[in-house]
């Protein structure tokens, strides 16, 4: 990548684009992309399907809550919202960024499965796949199948309680407004735990309610010939108990397995789910990257 800069050009340097996990959006890439900005590089959050500006917030979600209507309210937005959805609408960015110079695409966690289907379709668009302690699928079908792995079992999400049927709803829903104090320490307990209470009410307050039941389901895997072409980067979260060191381990393995000419460039930081409360261990592995 370091040839594609050279002359030091807007269109020669890459950008980086970031994609985000469940129940999730593009504004909780704001600290990182300011860390990256600052630092002088370009970087992008894209909203996948059904989120940021189009997420679903039921009335019923709103204080004072209606906890029985938000338990049965369908969501308008994300029922049938299908893995290869997230990749077409990602793999569009993606074409047009590419026009500017080239592309490092970045996919937290569920967002793993997405970039590694964008891989799929599009392997010379992209300079590098970037990994935060995100699923990568190769000998594993789907991101259900990895949490059935013996590696991925040891997950805490399975505590965390959901909210209504996915039959009635047509998604996954959790109240992350909640003010239980279980819930609270369990979910902080499975993406922060090593955040002090503001800093995790915070990022809290970023989560959607609602995720697309399809998106576990879905074939995630990377194609060798394809997926595999493209260089790739792993950054393991040492501290994740949403995604458990080991499974991120098993799936680093599997694909440099698939691909022994191409393996994973592998980094580690010492974090939660979530990622660093500060980004700026963050942002300088990813510019070391480029």
């Amino acid at each position: 990548m370091n040839a594609r800069r050279e002359g030091g050009t807007a269109r020669s340097r890459p950008t980086f684009l970031l994609v985000h996990g469940a129940n999730s959006n593009a504004y909780a890439f704001a600290p990182l992309i300011a860390a990256l900005t600052l630092a002088g590089h370009r970087a992008l959050a894209v909203d996948l399907p059904g989120h940021g500006a189009q997420g679903n917030f039921p009335p019923s979600y709103q204080a004072p809550q209606d906890l029985a209507a938000f338990a049965t309210a369908p969501s308008p937005v994300l029922a049938g919202t299908t893995l290869e959805d997230n990749a077409r609408h990602v793999a569009s960015v993606v074409r047009r960024m590419a026009r500017q110079g080239p592309v490092v695409l970045v996919g937290h966690s569920m967002g793993g499965a997405t970039i590694t289907r964008v891989g799929n379709h599009l392997p010379d668009a992209i300079a590098r796949l970037v990994y935060l302690s995100a699923f990568c699928c190769v000998r594993i079908r789907s991101i259900l199948d990895c949490f059935l792995a013996p590696e991925g079992r040891t997950t805490l999400l399975p505590t965390i309680p959901s909210v209504g049927s996915p039959e009635r709803t047509g998604v996954l829903r959790n109240n992350w407004r909640s003010a239980d104090a279980g819930f609270l320490a369990k979910a902080k307990a499975a993406f922060a735990a090593d955040y002090d209470d503001v800093a995790f009410r915070n990022a809290l307050n970023t989560f959607e309610p609602d995720e697309s039941a399809s998106l576990i389901n879905d074939d995630a895997r990377g194609h060798p010939g394809t997926w595999g072409r493209i260089p790739r980067s792993y950054v393991r979260f040492t501290l994740d108990r949403s995604l458990p060191l080991a499974l991120q381990n098993r799936m680093i393995k599997e694909a440099d397995t698939a691909t022994p000419d191409n393996r994973f460039d592998v980094h580690s930081l010492r974090a939660p789910h979530l990622g660093p409360l500060d980004p700026a261990p963050l942002a300088a592995v990813l510019a070391g990257l480029v």
